[in-house]
């Protein structure tokens, strides 16, 4: 019984190995299939490539003349980029859930929170810093943003924000209420994007490129924070249940065979 006990325990800690090794290649798969298009996408937004200037120049005049045609869709959109889905805002509510883990004493998942963050509002700072691309400049504009445009900073923060907000809350919503979650993130993500471009005060390549370097830096500190886990013993989690399946309480917290 003692031999058998212990080769299915090793047979079980290889299982979790390959489990483990898979995971962390797909958190780093993602960062890179972040990453890499978002460092071409730089590459040719810096070489002024002439299909994505075009494609830059159509979708801003379409989109500014539906705003010039539609005012009252014009208010609602301002009104969901300068208020709903404002950086602000949307840092407010990273803020104030870090605040509740702390409350919680999810020390750690409240680090992780704050840095991926701060991490994600600096770095894109330091890119629209190094790039210096103006934003458009239309006739009779709608709205006015300072600053430059390349990457866009509602884009990235909407990213990470969301990404935050689903992987520290998942555990503590009800598995039926999942799917709307995600959709709301979702949502919230491409929504922001589309109003920043309707909005005529970022090309779409600067959308893109926000969202490309945020879902690199959730990929990255994700990944960082898989890693302490399994250093202190803690169970995989699957990217469904969030980073820290524990916040309910429930969760035992135990050591795979």
């Amino acid at each position: 019984m003692p031999v058998r006990a212990t080769a299915r325990r090793l047979r079980d800690s290889r299982r979790a190995d390959r489990r483990f090794g898979a995971r962390l290649l797909g958190a780093v798969t993602v960062a890179a299939l972040a990453a890499v298009p978002f460092a071409l996408l730089l590459v040719l937004v810096e070489g002024h490539w002439q299909p994505l200037r075009r494609l830059d120049a159509s979708a801003a005049l379409r989109l500014h003349r539906a705003a010039l045609d539609h005012p009252a869709w014009t208010s609602a959109l301002r009104f969901l980029s300068d208020w709903v889905w404002d950086p602000t805002t949307l840092r407010s509510a990273v803020a104030l859930l870090t605040v509740w883990l702390l409350w919680k004493r999810a020390w750690r998942l409240a680090s992780w929170a704050a840095v991926t963050a701060v991490g994600g509002g600096l770095v894109g700072l330091l890119v629209k810093t190094v790039v210096e691309r103006a934003r458009p400049s239309l006739e009779d504009p709608v709205a006015h943003a300072p600053g430059f445009s390349f990457p866009s900073g509602h884009a990235m923060t909407a990213t990470t924000s969301c990404a935050v907000l689903l992987l520290v809350l998942l555990p503590v919503v009800p598995r039926a209420w999942h799917a709307v979650c995600w959709g709301v993130a979702a949502l919230s993500v491409v929504g922001v994007g589309f109003t920043r471009v309707a909005l005529g005060v970022h090309w779409f390549s600067d959308v893109v490129g926000g969202w490309l370097l945020g879902a690199a830096v959730v990929a990255l500190t994700a990944w960082a924070f898989e890693a302490w886990r399994s250093d202190v013993g803690r169970r995989r989690t699957e990217l469904g249940e969030g980073l820290e399946p524990e916040l309910t309480g429930t969760e035992p917290e135990r050591q795979d065979a």
